[in-house]
């Protein structure tokens, strides 16, 4: 029975091998699931003309002498990212608003030892890095084992694992499942088990480092679209240590719940009688807002729009908030014309992204607001 198991296994693994290595991508890297989708090119809208070889030029020249203490620099940078930031530049822009080489100088954190303390618990559980999502059910059965030996026994585990290691193992891995069609995460093509291993030591390696906060794989893959293994590390330690509106989105202390009621004191303030209208049909913020911020916005149907709220995200790390309020402020007209659950909830969750980018910039969100929100929370 094994056999056949172990070979019908094979057989879906190649199978998948195959068909992964025959789907066509689009310019993101994500799969096209029909030849209507391939026409429609839905995940672009080109919301930005194309710089000119001049303005490139200019950029590169920032970069290569940025200062993150600058005001020059920082009011340069603002208006590249007001005229659309080049894919290929990305990665270099994140990591200079980041300050990724700072952060990692200044940390006694040290990237590549860490994953030498994970290897040694994966060894011993016949695991490997590179095989992680086929490991799931080992790692649950392993877990389970590990619980009963607790509750019966008393003493110390023989193994150089322990029960905490496994249940982070088996929920990162669970989690790698973040965007099951982009080319980097997608299948069983070699490119596909590289980037699911390269996710893997990331969020374990966060997890070590930060314990406090929850797994972050939508922020970390989307990091590892635009930047190396460990430059994505410190990019997402950067993100979160430098925002506590960030890092309390993920904080497994004070849970996303608290950052959404921040969000519903906010929305009463700015807009009281669309709040009050939610309010009266019965539709909690909860359902939709958690959403969008627990995977950062990158649940929208265009990426172009994404990857542009990721860059005021990353400029104005506040921009969590602006980015909620502009979504609903461009769909109150609709809104205010419902007032059934049943109709406003798939109106919320399908975002206008044509028109998103041009009205974000033009929303303001002030600190002071937002520091008087979460003091009304707390009280």
């Amino acid at each position: 029975m094994r056999r056949r198991s172990s070979s019908s296994a094979s057989w879906r693994s190649s199978t998948d091998k195959r068909r992964s290595e025959s789907v066509r991508f689009d310019e993101f890297g994500f799969a096209f699931t029909n030849r209507r989708e391939q026409k429609l090119h839905h995940r672009c809208h080109d919301y930005y003309p194309q710089l000119s070889l001049v303005r490139v030029k200019e950029l590169c020249e920032l970069l290569s002498y940025w200062n993150g203490a600058s005001f020059i620099c920082k009011s340069q940078i603002d208006r590249f990212i007001r005229m659309g930031i080049p894919p290929s530049l990305r990665g270099r822009v994140w990591k200079c608003l980041l300050n990724v080489d700072g952060v990692r100088e200044c940390s006694d954190f040290n990237y590549q030892t860490c994953l030498l303390e994970v290897r040694g618990p994966l060894v011993d559980l016949g695991v490997s890095e590179y095989g992680i999502l086929s490991a799931i059910a080992t790692l649950s059965d392993t877990q389970n084992d590990l619980g009963l030996n607790q509750r019966q026994l008393s003493g110390s585990n023989e193994n150089c694992y322990s029960i905490d290691e496994i249940t982070l193992f088996r929920q990162i891995a669970l989690d790698l499942r973040s965007f099951p069609t982009h080319q980097s995460l997608m299948g069983q093509s070699s490119e596909a088990i590289e980037g699911q291993a390269k996710l893997f030591r990331v969020l374990v390696a966060y997890a070590k480092y930060n314990p406090q906060v929850g797994y972050m794989s939508y922020i970390a893959a989307v990091l590892l679209m635009h930047l190396g293994e460990e430059e994505a590390f410190w990019a997402l330690t950067a993100l979160l240590d430098k925002s506590k509106y960030l890092a309390e989105l993920f904080d497994l202390s004070l849970t996303v719940q608290h950052q959404v009621k921040v969000f519903d004191q906010f929305l009463k303030h700015r807009k009281a009688r669309l709040s009050k209208h939610l309010d009266s049909a019965g539709v909690l913020l909860v359902h939709f807002v958690m959403p969008w911020f627990l995977t950062l916005f990158t649940s929208l149907p265009c990426w172009d729009s994404v990857l542009a709220v990721w860059d005021l995200i990353i400029l104005q790390l506040q921009a969590v908030f602006r980015t909620a309020l502009t979504i609903i402020e461009l769909l109150e007209p609709r809104l205010m014309e419902l007032n059934d659950e049943g109709a406003m909830l798939p109106l919320l969750l399908r975002v206008p992204v044509d028109v998103l980018v041009s009205a974000l910039w033009k929303t303001e969100v002030q600190d002071w607001e937002l520091k008087c929100m979460n003091s009304l929370v707390l009280d």
